[in-house]
């Protein structure tokens, strides 16, 4: 399989949808916005641009298969698949990752593109579309932004990080593990911030703008783009624990530059501990 070629060839199909969705933005209809779950939304322009990519990805790989987050059963974690084992191959698609940014015409949204096999993610591409910055990378090919290479930043301690905690909308799950995390951080760290865009912010990590993202509570589909991403980069990503079994499923994702990833590490798992979370359905 020549990953360098679907890789491109899924870039043109990115850079064409981001467009659909850019000018979608400046004639943008919020009376057509629909509340999924409490707070959690979706528009006509995502499930539109959907539609567009599983069009043209089918063009490029036919014989694979699609989880998406429009066409997923999201309200049953057990089906929020990372592979459909009736295929060789599987796209992992968010249209549009950061709809609540993008319903207030805020900063960062994109459009996330994942290919996988049975064992791995195998290439991902995220248009930043407010900005213009096409992230990409495919496995041993290194990670790029408008066609440079970008790497993660040199930060080796987390009193000197930039860190974004995202916020899920599983409020029930995840507010005191929040609270309690902000409150050991906050002061203990450069900074930390919420951009409402979890592959933006795994691309961020990748680029070397911020140190680490952390969020649980989401869904493949916000994460597997962006994660090889940043492992090309020369970033980490696992699960609060330090491990891989829940943050492909998005239960807990902790991504860092790599170097302070222990150290944060601890921090987030003791935060868990400490205040009995359970984000596992």
């Amino acid at each position: 399989m020549d990953l360098q070629n679907i890789t491109e060839q899924v870039k043109a199909l990115a850079y064409e949808v981001g467009a659909f969705i850019r000018i979608q933005r400046e004639n943008f209809k919020s009376e057509r916005v629909i509340a999924k779950t409490s707070h959690d939304y979706v528009s006509y322009v995502d499930k539109e641009a959907e539609a567009k990519i599983i069009e043209g990805l089918k063009i490029i790989l036919p014989e694979s298969g699609f989880v998406t987050e429009e066409s997923t059963d999201i309200n049953n974690r057990e089906e929020r698949l990372t592979m459909d084992d009736r295929y060789e191959f599987c796209w992992i698609v968010d249209p549009l990752d950061g709809t609540t940014n993008f319903i207030h015409g805020l900063a960062p949204y994109c459009v996330s593109i994942a290919l996988r096999n049975k064992e791995e993610i195998l290439a991902g591409i995220v248009y930043e579309v407010s900005n213009d910055e096409m992230f990409c990378a495919y496995k041993g090919g290194g990670a790029f932004c408008n066609n440079k290479i970008i790497k993660t930043s040199a930060i080796k301690t987390i009193d000197n990080a930039l860190l974004t905690i995202g916020l899920p909308y599983d409020v029930n799950k995840a507010s005191k593990f929040y609270t309690h995390l902000s409150g050991k951080l906050y002061g203990n760290v450069a900074s930390l911030r919420n951009l409402g865009s979890a592959e933006a912010e795994l691309c961020y990590v990748a680029q070397g703008r911020i140190d680490a993202y952390i969020e649980p509570c989401i869904f493949p589909w916000d994460v597997a783009a962006g994660s090889i991403i940043l492992k090309e980069a020369g970033g980490d990503i696992s699960d609060f624990s330090g491990e891989n079994k829940l943050w492909e499923q998005g239960i807990e994702v902790l991504a860092t530059n790599g170097l302070i990833h222990q150290e944060l590490q601890r921090v987030v798992e003791e935060t868990k501990k400490e205040v009995n979370a359970v984000f596992l359905d």
